[in-house]
């Protein structure tokens, strides 16, 4: 190890991305937990993501591999080096720490089904290698449910001007054939964006005629779109965390995992552009209406049917026609929903949440929030805030 006091730890990571700087957080969170560790970084671009100073003797790199410049640069470098790229690199065989792609489709069609809808499209630049391996498990997910998906490949992101209202009309005659009511998941908050841009030319309304999901959540991007963009929370935080532990392992004289380590995301950030319910069954759209409007209360399935006035025998056909689960068990679901959302958020106490989220106790709280994610509510909000 470097004759500093301090473990010296490079970081070739972005810093003009939510995705980059909660990584970031999660390193320096991890090596303040471990007395602190000398740090070296600057301010980078997604698309320049720097390389380590000439001469540079430190002792280890925490990086986005994502080219094999990149990966043919680090395999010079001095110390370990733990890879945080999803990207597959030919030859590249660095310990990687990073996001489970996979997961993260599958919690998008969870979202997308819970809203009710049944046509599908997928809107990136799938000359990426990740960005493939993103579409497939959507598609497959899909294919196994049923459900098919449409595809446009977007442009590359390495030159944002480039051809941009080409590209924009292009965009719009595909919107414009697909099926409606349709949800749609784009690669990155900036592909969402243009699909909400698309569909204002076309005078066709988000979420309603076209729900837009993004595959991350960059809060500034997300926000400032009109509606607000929905994204996948990629747990980028926990997994600098993680990468920093692997790291800190291997300085110590441990051995790299053979395989990567996988963190899966959390939770979906809903905003405007998928908060609607695809659903024809007026009545159907009531109970669900009224489930997520009164689920921090304690309902029950009777207040349901007071306020939308069918039999019991039909609601739960219903339900489980639409929704594939009982009403029960949607009121359970939204408030594990909205549990989940506190938890990861907000600093509540515990029994707080609880009693936020419409659960008559803590203890059958944490049963409920266990049997969910295999997690208690403590090591859920630890998990998602990078804590130890």
């Amino acid at each position: 190890m470097h004759s500093s006091k301090y473990p010296q730890v490079a970081l070739l990571i972005d810093t003009a991305t939510d995705w980059g700087r909660r990584m970031i957080r999660g390193i320096a969170r991890y090596a303040q937990q471990q007395g602190g560790w000398d740090l070296w970084l600057e301010q980078r671009c997604q698309y320049a993501p720097g390389r380590l100073p000439p001469g540079w003797r430190g002792d280890g790199v925490i990086a986005r591999v994502a080219d094999r410049a990149m990966a043919r640069h680090l395999a010079q470098a001095s110390g370990v080096v733990v890879n945080v790229s999803t990207a597959r690199i030919p030859g590249a065989t660095f310990p990687t720490v990073t996001a489970d792609l996979q997961a993260a489709a599958k919690l998008a069609i969870e979202h997308l089904l819970d809203q009710g809808f049944q046509h599908f499209a997928y809107y990136a630049p799938m000359s990426l290698s990740f960005v493939e391996d993103h579409h497939h498990s959507f598609v497959e997910t899909l294919a196994g449910l049923g459900y098919s998906c449409s595809l446009l490949h977007a442009p590359s992101g390495k030159r944002p001007g480039e051809g941009w209202q080409r590209h924009q009309k292009r965009l719009e005659r595909w919107i414009n054939d697909l099926p409606k009511p349709v949800a749609m998941l784009t690669w990155t908050g900036r592909r969402g964006r243009d699909v909400i841009y698309a569909c204002r030319t076309l005078g066709l309304s988000v979420p309603e005629q076209v729900a837009v999901l993004a595959a991350d959540d960059d809060t500034l991007l997300c926000e400032t779109c009109n509606p607000p963009l929905s994204g996948v929370a990629l747990t980028s935080e926990r997994i600098g965390f993680e990468a920093a532990a692997l790291l800190d392992r291997m300085l110590r004289g441990g051995k790299a995992p053979a395989k990567p380590l996988l963190i899966e995301p959390t939770r979906i950030i809903v905003r405007q552009s998928t908060d609607t319910l695809a659903i024809d069954d007026a009545d159907l759209a009531r109970a669900i209406a009224f489930i997520r409007t009164h689920a921090s209360s304690p309902i029950q399935v009777g207040d349901i049917l007071r306020a939308v006035p069918i039999s019991r025998r039909s609601l739960d056909r219903r339900f489980q026609q639409t929704l594939g689960r009982t009403p029960a068990e949607e009121i359970r679901r939204v408030r594990l929903e909205r549990a989940s959302r506190l938890l990861a958020d907000t600093d509540m106490p515990i029994p707080n949440v609880a009693a936020s989220s419409g659960f008559g106790s803590r203890e059958y709280f944490a049963r409920a929030f266990r049997m969910q994610t295999g997690l208690s509510p403590r090591q859920y909000r630890n998990r998602v805030q990078a804590r130890a």
